[in-house]
């Protein structure tokens, strides 16, 4: 298992949220915001936790923000520059869209960290889910190439590196649930899933 002071935490806060209306990260889920139970999650494995995010309202939970190195580029550049930021070789990255995310499908990511992934993600009911995902610091080059090159699609970038997948069972899921609508949002709110 790697060592927690080796791991930053990286939350991807900086979409448009076009089909929500509004920040997710700044949702509220039984009265607690979605950006909250990611860093609860995230928060025993990492060393620190860094938001990327252009908004200045993040800055009330007192954790590291950085803004897009390249704007308008979509969770591509948000990875990009979190990994730049970072000054661990291993980063746990989650966009902040999943106020289900439990520590332990995180742990997932970390136990199966090998020699030669430089990427590790969920697979989630047969969907690859690159934003919860562990990247190695050694993915920052291969991404700015690719968006100097005016590359932003991400399942391009992750395709450049050796990918490893962790499967989740489904019973966790659930756990992973994107939420990008207020529809999505209610019906969470009321199947009680959390």
């Amino acid at each position: 298992m790697i060592d927690k002071k080796n791991i930053t935490g990286i939350i991807l806060a900086g979409g448009k949220s076009s089909r929500m209306g509004t920040d997710k990260g700044f949702l509220k889920l039984n009265g607690k915001l979605f950006i909250e139970y990611i860093i609860a999650a995230m928060k025993p494995l990492v060393s620190q936790i860094m938001i990327v995010s252009n908004n200045p309202e993040y800055d009330v939970f007192k954790l590291k923000r950085v803004e897009d190195e390249i704007k308008d580029s979509g969770p591509l550049a948000g990875i990009y520059s979190g990994l730049h930021h970072s000054e661990t070789e291993y980063n746990l990255v989650l966009s902040c869209d999943i106020p289900l995310i439990k520590t332990s499908v995180l742990e997932k990511l970390i136990e199966a960290n090998d020699e030669v992934s430089g990427i590790i993600q969920i697979v989630s009911d047969n969907r690859q889910m690159p934003l919860i995902a562990l990247y190695k610091k050694t993915c920052e080059a291969t991404f700015y190439k690719l968006l100097q090159n005016d590359e932003r699609r991400l399942h391009v970038a992750i395709n450049q590196c050796k990918v490893k997948n962790v499967i989740l069972n489904s019973e966790f899921e659930i756990f992973t649930e994107n939420i990008n609508t207020p529809e999505e949002l209610e019906n969470i709110v009321n199947e009680d899933k959390y």
